[in-house]
């Protein structure tokens, strides 16, 4: 049982980000994404149910990615895409509530 998964997931990282749902561990889909796409995290956040969600981006080749990370590291991209631009707006003043 443990080859299978270890085998499916195997297959899962070597897929390109569009040809497939990807879930593995979190420092191996960093990793895929940093060499196979050229991305890095730009941003992180906590959503309502506690899993890290991060956007990481490359400025090179304009692809980027969402992942959401549950507690424990099990990350999967939630959404993908490209023409990514780096934008420079003002920050909003304030209290944000």
């Amino acid at each position: 049982m443990k080859i299978l998964a270890v085998a499916a997931l195997a297959v899962c990282l070597a897929l390109p980000a569009a040809a497939q749902q990807n879930c593995g561990q979190h420092d191996e889909v960093v990793e895929l994404l940093a060499e196979r796409y050229g991305e890095a995290r730009w941003a992180i956040a906590l959503d309502s149910k506690n899993n890290a969600v991060e956007f990481f981006a490359s400025t090179d080749t304009g692809t980027w990615t969402v992942l959401r990370t549950v507690p424990g590291g099990l990350s999967c991209v939630v959404s993908y895409g490209g023409a990514y631009e780096s934008l420079s707006e003002p920050r909003p003043t304030g209290d944000p509530t």
